[in-house]
């Protein structure tokens, strides 16, 4: 049920943290214009004129989208700005573009009505993925959409934002976020989004703090209201008392005088003071992250997302594509290793051949995809074996949830392998492999899967959603998808146990690992390596070298005692902010 707003009245709305700072001022409502598309019979003699209109729609578009590129790589520098340049392909795109050219031509209707549905196919398909980034690109590409219609039926957009102001708005596209810094923006809020999002990813470069996912917050924020943005909290408070905004404004020193504190820890280990080492890493899935990852201070990266070269394809990648790509990463990154996921790919993930299933988070997935379809994996197993010559590339398998598929996997690799020395490639004959811990039934097996495998990385998004049977991007549910439940942490240190049993060691990948809160908490559950957000690695760094490892392991033995989340996030609140006081949690 929505929020009451009674004006003057301090409302408290809870929302994703974004981009981090605090803003305090007036609250500007965007209402972006989304064109009208109706079906219209055109006849014969229309096609030439109707086609000039697209054309010329499209190459007004290009301009736009060129200028906008232009204005980002001044604002955000290149590798950010690049957000356009993935759009401008879609603009590109001679085979999508003759496709609505030939509907046009056979199916004699109007330009705005195919290209609306024809692009609409590709939103359709990443909306039906399951993973926040999909859905986060499925509004890039009706970004795009819009911005054709919009130039075919020649209509002008115009923004009356004068002066300083917070702007609310039910979402923001990547054009959105870099045409309004060109005001005086103090932040930005939306309904929709989340940290993946290119608006969030941009704000985050802009250094322009932001609060997504808020659900309902522009039926509850009125024009020129008053409100502060906690970029750290995930908070927008509207109409904030003197006292609020008097703790915000301490907390936005505080983390400030964090932040200076972060510079130059790019060249120093991630190394408790007494001296427990622990990898961090960078979870990326484009090779132009790694310039970015490297100028954090990442030891490697714990994750590629190899998913990433299946966007906007019709087939698969073959085995020389995919080596020229994971050949870059595993170069820019030497010495440090790169860990390459093999396709997280099925029924709920967008892929060339993807199929709707009637619940695919049970469904046909990952490592269960990849056993189904050898000559696919033996492509990609080779690819990151040709990758592997300067021996700092290690090959993970998602989903796994038994020993079989460990095993046949294993099985491929070795045939891969011989393959290759027949051909004469030369690879890493030792290439390091490892499994993802996601699947309740793999924690179980922990200890029998380390027996076959150099590695364990512990998927915490997955992990925690089918051990507490909770859909995280169900709203009526999210609340329930909690890091702290007892039973999660339980489970991670029963993994991380299990790994170092067999002498393996244990790392995490997942969102739980990017998290500051809990990063004490891990050290002491003795996890060996952590894989984050690049954004987010200097603020871990900074904490794992600032408690030592004896503290954090006493800690996190009081934590697993509690049997609440509750408990448990007090007792880190208090204890933990004693322990490193120069650190401002939440």
């Amino acid at each position: 049920m929505d929020t009451v707003h009674t004006s003057g009245q301090e409302l408290v709305i809870k929302g994703i943290a974004a981009a981090p700072g605090i803003a305090i001022g007036p609250a500007y409502l965007y209402s972006k214009h989304v064109p009208l598309v109706e079906t219209k019979p055109i006849t014969p003699e229309d096609v030439d004129s109707e086609l000039q209109r697209l054309h010329a729609a499209i190459a007004r578009s290009e301009k736009e989208l060129q200028k906008i590129l232009s204005f980002a790589e001044q604002k955000l520098g290149s590798r950010d700005a690049r957000i356009f340049e993935a759009q401008i392909m879609i603009l590109g795109d001679e085979i999508l573009m003759g496709t609505i050219d030939d509907r046009i031509r056979k199916e004699l209707k109007n330009s705005e009505w195919i290209v609306f549905d024809e692009i609409g196919k590709y939103k359709k398909l990443m909306l039906a993925a399951s993973d926040e980034y999909m859905h986060e690109r499925a509004h890039d590409v009706d970004d795009v959409t819009n911005r054709i219609i919009r130039n075919i039926q020649d209509q002008r957009l115009y923004s009356k934002l004068e002066g300083e102001a917070v702007v609310v708005s039910e979402t923001l596209t990547p054009a959105d976020t870099v045409i309004f810094s060109r005001n005086m923006i103090l932040g930005y809020a939306t309904d929709l989004g989340g940290v993946t999002s290119h608006a969030a990813i941009i704000s985050r470069a802009l250094k322009i703090p932001a609060v997504v996912g808020l659900r309902n917050a522009t039926k509850q924020i009125h024009m020129a209201d008053s409100i502060a943005i906690d970029g750290y909290a995930g908070v927008v408070v509207v109409n904030p008392r003197e006292e609020t905004i008097e703790g915000l404004r301490a907390k936005a020193l505080r983390f400030r005088q964090f932040e200076e504190e972060l510079v130059g820890l790019a060249d120093l280990d991630a190394e408790t003071p007494d001296h427990r080492k622990i990898e961090l890493s960078s979870n990326i899935e484009f090779p132009e992250e790694v310039e970015f990852a490297r100028m954090q201070g990442s030891a490697g990266v714990g994750l590629y997302r190899t998913e990433s070269l299946l966007l906007g394809r019709e087939t698969y990648p073959t085995e020389d594509e995919q080596f020229e790509v994971y050949k870059t990463v595993a170069e820019g990154m030497h010495p440090h290793p790169v860990i390459f996921r093999t396709f997280d790919i099925g029924g709920d993930k967008l892929a060339p051949d993807s199929y709707h299933e009637e619940n695919p988070f049970l469904g046909w997935r990952g490592i269960r995809v990849m056993l189904d379809r050898p000559e696919l994996f033996l492509d990609q197993i080779r690819a990151i074996l040709r990758a592997s010559n300067r021996r700092n590339v290690r090959m993970m398998f998602p989903m796994v949830s038994k020993m079989r598929e460990v095993r046949a996997a294993k099985v491929l690799l070795a045939r891969a392998k011989q393959e290759l020395t027949e051909r004469g490639v030369p690879f890493d004959p030792k290439i390091k492999i490892g499994v993802m811990i996601e699947v309740p039934s793999a924690a179980i097996l922990a200890e029998e899967i380390a027996q076959e495998v150099d590695f364990l990385s512990i998927g915490t998004n997955d992990l925690i959603q089918y051990l507490l049977a909770v859909d995280r991007d169900n709203s009526s549910v999210a609340a329930l998808f909690q890091h702290f439940n007892p039973a999660v942490l339980r489970t991670i240190r029963m993994i991380v146990e299990s790994g170092h049993k067999r002498h393996v060691w244990v790392g995490m990948c997942g969102e739980m690992a990017g998290d500051p809160v809990a990063t004490v908490l891990l050290i002491g559950l003795g996890l060996d390596e952590f894989s984050v957000n690049p954004a987010i690695l200097p603020e871990i760094k900074k904490i794992i070298r600032s408690v030592k490892y004896r503290d954090a392991k006493r800690i996190a033995v009081k934590i697993l005692s509690y049997s609440t989340e509750e408990e448990i996030k007090e007792f880190l609140a208090s204890t933990v902010k004693n322990k490193v006081p120069q650190i401002p949690f939440e």
